[in-house]
């Protein structure tokens, strides 16, 4: 009945799906009856190209829209399978087996459930399809550009081989997302889609990388205007850190790794509501939830403590750093044009970085080539668990800006630390030594991130809140940020160790650094120099004496309450 008037309009094919009830009285169906009768006819359509079903262990079955598997199908997502998601740890936990690729698909689920999910809260929130669908494509994307090993790649070989590109993995995401919608001719697909270029192409990058141009502006976003700022905290929460990323991470990796998880993102879900603070829309929560996203925070620092930052999972990837530091201008990736390229330079060319994927420490290990030999002898000895030695770990009393330069210093500091009471010299250089430095905190560096999430009260479900950590407990951190040193060894005789932990213990003493764990069992002669490590234990024994003198002082006060009550 209403053919004529879609073909007059130029409404034809996929179009028609995206059609709501205003469009329709605009195009001339006046009556109410008739708006919703042309609706539900095309819903119906709707159904004729099915959402795809994806079974996850850990979110079920997730429904994916079909211009998301257009997406998934094509080589540059598919490398995915081929990252591991948690690096060098796999090589101490054997379940963390899981890639990128896996990941990637949950958060593009889980961005789409909450961006529904705030929809049919919220309807007055205009949210339209396109939006759902750019949030969607964004949290399937946000992981393209990671290199091999993941951060090992952005987080330690990049910086040590490429020191000035200051070089990030999200920007590479979004190079190899326009590289993926270029060569696979996805344009035409999301426009059939209902998507608009390039805004929705400019929208689904700024939520990968943040804001591309006019970083200085109020409001520096071009995909989508203020009013619909509260989108941009979907996939990759500037705010606070409280987003979809996190939450399948959290879930993935403690399954993976055994590790208890102790926040359900599908318990937000249900209180998740958009309100408006200082002029600007954001995603809050119930008040009632604050305990909660802080025990999402102590998931995260334990999942860093206990798995991320593990201190043979560390000094893994910091040996798989030297290898391919090693092999570096020794491999030839062909990129465009037949243009050939070394791993560090791989990405400049996404044709190259396409192919750049864990795969390069086999092809290092497997390689004949004498130009590799050095590297091949690194990565074998990880294998047959030949590595550098654990000394010890340290803190600094106060934070420290720590460069590469004065990494290379420490090192040089510890080959001169030769314990006076030592018997012999060692002969250790400052290249026998690593120190890898290891910051943990709660994702905002030392600020507190719940400090930038807002609530609402049951009572009034449209009013921003503010929750400060004194309201919530005093057993909560008194600081979110802490730093650690750790230090090992390359030779692994049992004198140069000895000598080595020794000369880590006396570094510690003239740094003023905190005593190591085992400092009073590897240097016993040393650590009673020092007053404050002699005198402390940590606090135990102040903090013993303290509640002695505290129960005296009870104790006391009974007496006395009593002799005065029977005078």
């Amino acid at each position: 009945r209403w053919e004529k008037t879609f073909r007059e309009q130029n409404i034809t094919g996929v179009g028609l799906r995206y059609l709501k009830d205003e469009d329709l009285e605009k195009i001339g169906i006046k009556t109410l009856g008739d708006r919703l009768q042309v609706l539900h006819s095309l819903r119906k359509l709707w159904q004729i190209e099915t959402n795809k079903v994806f079974n996850d262990p850990i979110h079920g079955h997730m429904d994916l829209h079909p211009l998301l598997i257009k997406f998934i199908d094509t080589l540059q997502f598919q490398r995915l399978r081929y990252i591991k998601q948690l690096g060098g740890t796999y090589y101490v936990f054997p379940g963390a087996s899981h890639n990128r690729f896996e990941h990637s698909i949950g958060v593009g689920y889980l961005a789409g459930q909450l961006v529904q999910a705030l929809n049919e809260r919220q309807p007055e929130l205009l949210i339209s399809r396109r939006d759902i669908l750019c949030v969607q494509i964004a949290g399937l994307c946000h992981d393209l550009g990671h290199g091999p090993f993941s951060h090992m790649f952005d987080g330690m070989f990049m910086p040590r081989a490429r020191p000035q590109l200051n070089w990030k993995h999200e920007t590479a995401s979004v190079a190899m997302f326009d590289h993926l919608v270029e060569v696979n001719n996805l344009k035409p697909v999301m426009e059939e889609h209902g998507l608009v270029m390039p805004e929705d192409l400019d929208f689904i990058k700024e939520q990968i990388a943040g804001p591309q141009n006019n970083p200085g502006q109020q409001w520096p976003y071009k995909g989508r205007p203020e009013d619909k700022s509260f989108l941009y905290e979907v996939v990759a929460n500037k705010r606070n850190g409280i987003d979809v990323d996190k939450w399948d991470y959290f879930a993935r990796d403690c399954n993976q790794l055994g590790i208890q998880n102790n926040f359900d993102y599908r318990r937000f879900l249900k209180f998740a509501r958009v309100c408006v603070d200082k002029g600007q829309k954001q995603i809050c929560t119930r008040d009632k939830e604050v305990g909660n996203l802080y025990d999402m925070f102590h998931t995260r620092n334990c999942l860093h403590r206990r798995a991320y930052q593990h201190k043979v999972g560390n000094i893994i990837e910091v040996m798989v750093t030297e290898a391919f530091l090693k092999a570096d201008p020794h491999i030839q990736i062909e990129g465009s044009n037949g243009k050939m390229f070394t791993i560090s330079t791989a990405v400049e060319d996404m044709v190259a970085y396409t192919k750049l994927t864990d795969n390069i420490f086999e092809q290092i290990v497997n390689s004949s080539n004498p130009e590799l030999t050095e590297a091949r002898k690194i990565l074998r000895d990880i294998l047959c668990r030949n590595l550098y030695k654990y000394l010890g770990q340290t803190q600094p009393n106060e934070p420290l800006i720590v460069t590469q330069e004065t990494i290379h210093s420490w090192e040089a500091d510890l080959a001169r630390s030769v314990p006076q009471s030592s018997s012999h010299d060692a002969n250790l250089q400052p290249e026998d030594f690593i120190v890898s430095v290891i910051v943990m905190d709660y994702g905002m560096k030392e600020k507190n991130p719940i400090n930038n999430m807002r609530f609402y009260c049951k009572s009034d479900p449209t009013k921003a809140i503010q929750i400060y950590k004194n309201q919530v407990s005093k057993l909560l951190p008194e600081q979110f940020v802490e730093q650690q040193i750790r230090v090992y060894c390359k030779k692994t005789d049992k004198g140069s160790l000895e000598a080595a932990k020794k000369y880590f213990v006396q570094w510690c003493m003239d740094r003023n650094f905190t005593k190591p764990q085992d400092g009073d069992v590897i240097a016993p002669e040393l650590t009673p120099l020092k007053a404050s490590w002699r005198n402390n234990n940590d606090g135990e024994s102040s903090d013993d004496s303290c509640s002695k003198e505290l129960k005296a002082a009870q104790v006391n006060g009974v007496k006395k309450a009593k002799t005065q009550l029977f005078k």
